[in-house]
C-alpha cells in the first residue's frame, strides 16, 4: 500500500517551521499556521508509528505508540518547567494525571462505546487487561497519591530519597509489565473474539487494523520509524513555542493552572485516542486497551522517573500529591476500572460511564 504524500511532507515542513520560529516570539498569525502543522505532525506520527507497530506485531506495536507519545509528554513538562516564569512546581504531577484520567476513562470509554454500540459488545482479554489495570493503578498509588500523605516534607512532595525510591519503583514495574507483554505472557494481550479466543496473526491477517494488510518491508518501517523521530522532535519544539500561548489563553480565561497539563495531556494523547477508536471500530477491543492503559503506565512510569532525574537540576519543590477531588475521581475510575475488566466484556453503558468520569475530571479541573 502506498504511502500517502501528507505523512512524508508533514514531518519536513513541521521541521522546517521549527528551524525558522526557534528562539523567536511569532505574532498570532504564525502562531495560528505553527498550531495546525503541529496537529498534522502529531497525525504524521500516529501513522508513522502505527507503520513500525505493524512491522513488529502486537502487542509490541502497542507499546510503539505508547512509548512514543510519552517522548513527547516527558520533554514537554521538562521544557516548561525550565523556561516558564509561573510556579510549574504542580505541572508534572497535573500532566500525569490528566494523561491517566484521559486514557483510562476517554481512550478506554470511547474505545468501550464505539465498539459496542458497533458490534453489540465489546469483547476483549481479562487477565491481560486486568493486569494493565493492576500496573495502572499501583504506579498512580505510589506516585501521585502516597506523596499527599507522607509527613517528612510539609505539602504533597516527596523528600529526596523517598522521590528516588519512587521513580526505582516506577522503572522496575514498568519493566516487568514490558517483558510480560511482550515475552512471558504475549497471548494475553492479543485480540480476541466473540467467543474469547485469542485471535493469532495466521487467523487475522491485519492485527493492528491499519490499513495494511502485509506487514511493510525494512525499506518502509525504516522510513517511517525516521520520519517518526522527525515528527516527535517537531511536536516537542512547536509545542514549546505555542505553550506560552497556551498559557497565556489558560490565565485569560480565568482557569487554574492544572488546565495547562490537561490541555498538553490531550495534545500527546491524541495519537493514541485516534488509533484506539480505529482499532475498536473494528472490533480489536484489546489493541484499544492496550493502546490506553500502555499510555497510562508510561506516561506515570517513564515520566515520573525523568522528572525525578530533572528534578536535580530544576528550581524549587516538585509537588507530586494529588488533592482531596483528585483521589476521589482516581478512586472511582479504579472501582469503575475494576467493574469493567472483569467480564471481560462490555456494553455502550460502561463506555459511557467511562466518559462521564472523563467529563467530571475536565469539568472540575476547570472549575474546582
Amino acid at each position: 500500500m502506498p504511502r500517502p504524500l501528507w505523512t512524508t511532507l508533514t514531518p519536513i515542513l513541521a521541521a522546517a517551521l521549527l528551524a525558522a520560529t526557534w528562539g523567536r516570539h511569532p505574532g498570532s498569525v504564525v502562531l495560528a499556521v505553527v498550531a495546525i502543522v503541529l496537529i498534522g505532525a502529531v497525525l504524521a506520527a500516529v501513522h508513522h508509528a502505527e507503520v513500525v507497530a505493524h512491522r513488529v506485531g502486537e502487542p509490541l506495536g502497542s507499546l510503539v505508540l505508547a512509548v512514543a507519545v510519552t517522548v513527547i509528554e516527558v520533554a514537554l513538562i521538562v521544557t516548561l518547567m525550565i523556561t516558564a516564569d509561573k510556579d510549574t512546581s504542580g505541572l508534572a504531577r497535573d500532566t500525569v494525571f490528566a494523561a491517566v484520567m484521559i486514557s483510562v476513562n476517554g481512550i478506554v470509554g470511547l474505545s468501550l462505546l464505539v465498539s459496542a454500540m458497533k458490534h453489540h459488545l465489546a469483547v476483549f482479554n481479562p487477565e491481560g487487561t486486568g493486569a494493565m489495570l493492576a500496573t495502572v493503578i499501583t504506579l498512580a498509588t505510589v506516585c501521585l497519591v502516597l506523596p499527599s500523605f507522607t509527613t517528612s516534607e510539609p505539602g504533597p512532595i516527596y523528600t529526596g530519597p523517598q522521590l528516588a525510591f519512587a521513580a526505582i519503583a516506577s522503572i522496575v514495574l514498568y519493566g516487568l509489565f514490558v517483558f510480560t507483554q511482550t515475552i512471558r505472557h504475549r497471548d494475553f494481550f492479543l485480540p480476541v473474539d466473540k467467543e474469547g479466543e485469542t485471535l493469532r496473526p495466521t487467523d487475522h491477517a491485519d492485527l493492528d487494523d491499519d490499513g495494511h494488510a502485509d506487514p511493510p518491508d525494512n525499506r518502509t518501517t525504516a522510513w517511517s520509524a525516521a520520519l517518526l523521530v522527525v515528527s516527535l522532535v517537531a511536536v516537542v519544539g512547536l509545542a514549546k513555542i505555542i505553550s506560552p500561548a497556551i498559557e497565556d489563553g489558560v490565565e485569560a480565561l480565568g482557569f487554574p493552572n492544572a488546565v495547562v497539563g490537561v490541555v498538553i495531556a490531550l495534545l500527546v494523547l491524541l495519537p493514541e485516542s485516534i488509533a484506539a477508536v480505529r482499532a475498536a471500530s473494528r472490533e480489536k477491543v484489546q489493541v484499544s486497551l492496550n493502546l490506553a492503559m500502555g499510555s497510562a503506565m508510561a506516561s506515570i512510569g517513564l515520566t515520573i522517573p525523568t522528572i525525578a532525574i530533572a528534578s536535580i537540576w530544576l528550581e524549587g519543590p516538585l509537588a507530586l500529591g494529588l488533592d482531596n477531588v483528585q483521589i476521589v475521581l482516581l478512586f472511582m475510575t479504579v472501582v469503575v476500572g475494576i467493574l469493567t475488566v472483569v467480564p471481560g466484556r462490555a456494553k455502550p453503558l460502561q463506555g459511557g460511564v467511562h466518559l462521564v468520569l472523563l467529563a467530571s475530571f475536565i469539568f472540575l479541573t476547570i472549575a474546582p
